[in-house]
């Protein structure tokens, strides 16, 4: 029974400790006042845009609200009402700060989402929407700015292949020929080309979005076609679809070089697939007074001039028992010893078989094996 009257009591006192408590029932005031002036850029401002363009910094006058306030800078075309703008972008420091620092970049995709063309000259007008939770106004202010875009793609694509009569793979365009990026927006192919016709496409299955180079070397938008005329014939093909433009070099040769020698002594012959090859070359080291020298690199002949291409390591080590990436090629000086590569010594009075790979799956690259 006692312990039934503590229960009961302890009950008692919860109930009146609740009952006394008093409620805080704060309410988050959700009103905002919105900005009431635009500071830069100036009203009619010119921009020419540049790719890779320093930030273009907006400006206004911070809302009077007490309450902390996020910022949205929104863009619409010339003559919109904002109710539905083509683009907002937060303010600086995550939208707290009454200022934005938008890339000329995302500027150029803003234009290009308002209907202004490359190559030309249009409007975007821009506010500033302040927000408190779920609360949000635009400013009844706004002004317009005057772009003018670079030629090239304001939002450039992720994959390039080449297909056509002209290319490797045929007009089947699921053997389409994959490009290789090199940086966003950049591609390039070493690849032949023969007499017909070829286009760009970002997809090798029909649906993807199509281009080609005109008369100029220009990059188009279309379902139109490049012809070729020349005879069959290895080439580099680049493409920078930031800036719409092409440079297509022929590859005549690619020769191998002794260094020690200071003079080529084979070429390799194109084979399919981004591929040069010498099957069967001999190789004597080159003697000097402290021992052989078996330091050797490559060079492109092409129609702008030579290209030497070696290792990424000024100085080489012998290849027995190195990685892969030894034989990793890129674009060096002409200096006669430095960023070779060293035969195995295997192939010292015997022959080797060189492949050289300028393919777009991976690093470009060669092998050598050494056999009698």
């Amino acid at each position: 029974m006692k312990k039934i009257i503590q229960s009961s009591f302890m009950v008692i006192l919860v109930i009146l400790a609740m009952a006394s408590c008093k409620k805080d029932n704060h309410t988050l005031d959700t009103n905002v006042t919105p900005v009431a002036s635009l500071t830069a850029p100036a009203d009619q401002a010119n921009l020419n845009l540049t790719p890779g363009g320093p930030g273009v910094t907006f400006k206004w006058d911070a809302s009077s609200t007490p309450n902390l306030v996020l910022y949205e800078v929104a863009f619409d075309k010339a003559g919109g009402d904002f109710s539905k703008p083509v683009y907002k972008i937060l303010s600086d420091g995550s939208g707290v700060q009454n200022q934005a620092t938008i890339p000329q970049d995302t500027l150029n995709k803003i234009a290009s989402m308002a209907g202004v063309a490359s190559s030309s000259s249009g409007t975007l007008k821009w506010t500033v929407i302040a927000s408190v939770a779920y609360n949000a106004k635009a400013s009844s202010v706004a002004r317009n700015l005057q772009v003018t875009r670079p030629a090239g793609f304001a939002v450039p694509p992720k994959t390039i292949y080449i297909t056509g009569t002209a290319t490797e793979g045929g007009a089947d365009i699921t053997k389409a020929v994959a490009m290789k990026q090199l940086a966003s927006g950049t591609f390039e192919l070493y690849t032949s080309l023969k007499p017909g016709t070829y286009q760009l496409t970002d997809k090798p299955d029909g649906s993807g979005t199509k281009y080609y180079l005109d008369a100029k070397g220009v990059i188009q938008m279309g379902n139109s076609s490049t012809t070729v005329t020349a005879p069959q014939a290895q080439y580099r093909i680049y493409l920078d679809f930031n800036v719409a433009t092409s440079n297509i070099v022929s590859i005549d040769a690619v020769a191998l070089y002794m260094s020690a020698y200071n003079s080529e002594i084979g070429q390799l012959s194109y084979i399919g697939n981004s591929t040069w090859e010498i099957a069967k070359l001999p190789i004597t080291f080159f003697p000097f007074s402290w021992g052989r020298d078996q330091r050797y690199k490559f060079i492109l002949h092409t129609s702008a001039g030579l290209e030497y291409w070696g290792s990424t390591n000024a100085n080489n080590v012998d290849p027995e028992g190195q990685a892969a990436s030894y034989y990793y090629m890129i674009p060096v000086t002409n200096d006669q010893w430095s960023n070779t590569y060293k035969f195995p010594a295997a192939a010292d009075t015997h022959n080797v078989k060189v492949d050289v790979y300028f393919q777009a799956s991976g690093p470009y690259t060669h092998t050598v094996l050494a056999f009698n």
